[in-house]
């Protein structure tokens, strides 16, 4: 097959693509700029995108033999992404832009062009597992720890057969790195990237008080009373407990959390962490990606909502466009905006957006 390998310049994507070359396919590899004004290099572990990855990815790129091509996919990362991720917090919401860059940039912009140009399939660094039975199914990683299937899922069916992940069977990242270092991949001690990629300091808050200016408001508690302020309720997340600067204690003395956000009246509404367990969530917006299993009937899953969360057991019915889920167990801080995506033993039966949820 012709192979586009996407290369960021870390360790994982420089080893998926050395496999897909040893497996024989006819390999190019693609570094993707993701963003318009580029920092020379990054700071630890901290973003990604820099100047210095794509270096990084060339000289891999040069030790495996193959073709190497940045392309410039700032424009709809920016659009698809970063304008999303800023879109939904204004409304309230708490959106995960990974998931977001994996359905419009790492997979469909990538793969429409890959396509174009007579490539048959993509190659990343992803923490996924394809398995061919009666349908294409995709599963978790066999590192559990670093399962990436939970940001995967919104991807879709048709996409399936144009991936391949040759990271999925590896069960650790200490073996990853090894592999690269016997390979002479000179990335192979090179920090992973964590938090916002676009956000390389971390502060979120800042990133969207910049762009969406201040827009100060009431912190109330749940009788209305004010007990301090913010500069932007678009700050605030369900669950929230840091960085709350109350400036009234609770009566009990317990820690307070933010349990809900009113975006009309600018208010960010704080309370007890039992307020915040739910065990009904509505979701929107669903991608299916087991035919053999009919949402329609009564499914009886595991549910995860943050990428690296804990499995909770749920059943799950679709009603019209929409999956409803009742938990077994309670579930605290779900926010509406956040990807939910089900689960029968390790494979991925769909995804959901969160729209509300309940006791």
């Amino acid at each position: 097959m012709r192979v586009l390998a996407a290369m960021s310049g870390g360790v994982d994507s420089a080893v998926a693509a050395a496999r897909a070359v040893e497996a024989g396919h006819d390999v190019v590899g693609v570094h993707m700029a993701l963003s318009k004004s580029p920092a020379q290099h990054r700071s630890g572990s901290r973003g990604c995108c820099s100047v210095e990855d794509s270096y990084d990815a060339r000289r891999v790129a040069d030790k495996l033999g193959i073709p190497f091509y940045v392309w410039d996919l700032s424009e709809s990362f920016e659009e698809t992404v970063i304008d999303d991720f800023l879109a939904e917090y204004s409304a309230g919401r708490t959106p995960n832009p990974c998931v977001r860059c994996n359905e419009h940039v790492k997979f469909k912009a990538l793969l429409k062009r890959g396509m174009a140009l007579g490539f048959d399939a993509v190659a990343t660094g992803h923490y996924a597992q394809l398995k061919h039975a009666e349908h294409l199914e995709l599963h978790r990683a066999a590192n559990g720890p670093k399962d990436q299937s939970y940001v995967l899922a919104v991807m879709g069916p048709g996409v399936l057969s144009q991936v391949l992940f040759p990271l999925g069977d590896i069960p650790t990242k200490e073996e990853v790195r090894t592999e690269a270092a016997a390979r002479g991949l000179g990335v192979s001690l090179k920090p992973d990237s964590y938090d916002i990629c676009f956000i390389a300091d971390g502060d979120t808050r800042g990133f969207l008080r910049e762009r969406l200016g201040a827009q100060s408001g009431p912190i109330v508690d749940g009788s209305g009373t004010v007990i301090g302020e913010h500069e932007g309720a678009y700050g605030f997340t369900i669950g929230q407990r840091r960085g709350l600067g109350l400036k009234i204690p609770a009566a009990d003395g317990r820690p307070r959390f933010v349990t809900r956000i009113d975006i009309p009246t600018n208010t960010v509404v704080v309370g007890p962490a039992e307020e915040l367990d739910v065990t009904e969530i509505t979701t929107a917006d669903p991608v299916w990606l087991a035919p053999d299993r009919d949402p329609a009937d009564e499914l009886e899953v595991g549910v995860q909502v943050r990428a690296h969360g804990r499995e909770i057991p749920a059943t799950i019915r679709r009603e019209n466009d929409r999956i409803k889920v009742h938990l077994a167990e309670p579930l605290r801080g779900l926010a509406p905006g956040q990807s939910v995506v089900f689960y029968e033993g390790t494979r991925v039966l769909g995804q959901a957006t969160c729209e509300a949820s309940g006791r």
